[in-house]
């Protein structure tokens, strides 16, 4: 026997009533976000690509020797010039480079949007037991959830772009920051936190000079992870119309061109093991530091 029709409600008709509400009384919102979010998107994505590539290597080299020593360097380097000698696209006046410069871009603005809002929430979870009740289930659904399920709210709201592309992302990677962040805070040291106030800090104080300073570690291995989610979501953002080494992936399946699939593919690889191997070296550093 079938669950009975008259007890249920239209609510995928609510839901589309509610977004047509949105869309049409919030544009100024939605629109005035969008532009600033592609603006700064614009900016790093021309930097990066005004910057010559032997500045970019040394970069990756000394940012790498700094966070870890020689061996890394020497490896991160090797890796970021590898992606520039696997050459020019197929009828694409663009390097891979280019495309992997892109595909930075995207990734820095994501993971910078989900820094600034994602620490915040994180410490706001730490400091209110209603503010961690009220994200833990949110965050626990936005990790179960299919990747392509984030693209629906981006492309209702912001249309197709590389602005769509970014916010499915933020959405993606943002929950481990939150709750690495919101962790960090709490397993600082009850008598650490004591003995700041019996000196005398304020809660302000107690927060910037103590918590979040003893948490960094913490903190860092949530960047990583949110660097690590927003990389993965690269090919998935060009089906909204992101570009870089997400389109060529894709471009290279829809044409049935596994060979540059793989290069794609590769490239994307590389750069996830770049970031990946530096963001865990720069959190091993500070860990080292305050337990030094």
């Amino acid at each position: 026997m079938g669950f009975p029709a008259a007890w249920g409600r239209p609510i995928g008709a609510e839901v589309d009533a509610f977004v047509d509400w949105l869309t049409t009384n919030m544009d100024w919102l939605f629109d005035g976000f969008s532009d600033a979010v592609l603006q700064l998107l614009v900016w790093i994505e021309d930097f990066l690509l005004w910057v010559p590539w032997p500045a970019a290597v040394l970069a990756v080299f000394l940012l790498s020797w700094r966070a870890s020593g020689l061996a890394l360097a020497g490896f991160a380097a090797a890796a970021l010039l590898a992606v520039g000698l696997m050459g020019r696209l197929p009828d694409n006046p663009d390097t891979l480079w280019e495309a992997s410069m892109e595909t930075l871009a995207l990734i820095i603005v994501s993971v910078l949007i989900s820094l600034v809002a994602g620490i915040p929430i994180g410490v706001l979870g730490a400091q209110s037991r209603w503010v961690d009740s009220l994200s833990r289930p949110l965050l626990d659904g936005a990790q179960t959830m299919p990747s392509f399920v984030y693209l629906v709210p981006a492309l209702l709201f912001f249309g197709l772009g590389t602005v769509p592309a970014v916010m499915a992302t933020v959405i993606y990677a943002v929950p481990p920051v939150i709750r690495l962040t919101n962790l960090g805070i709490r397993q600082v040291s009850p008598e650490t936190v004591e003995a700041a106030r019996s000196f005398g800090a304020t809660r302000m104080q107690l927060l910037v000079k103590v918590q979040i300073p003893m948490a960094t570690p913490t903190i860092m291995a949530g960047v990583n992870q949110t660097t690590m989610l927003a990389l993965s979501m690269v090919v998935i953002a060009s089906l909204v119309g992101a570009g870089g080494l997400g389109e060529v992936v894709l471009r290279a399946l829809g044409r049935q061109e596994p060979g540059n699939a793989l290069i794609g593919g590769l490239a994307i690889i590389i750069l996830a093991i770049i970031t990946d191997r530096i963001t865990q070296a720069l959190g091993k550093a500070r860990e080292e530091a305050l337990a030094g």
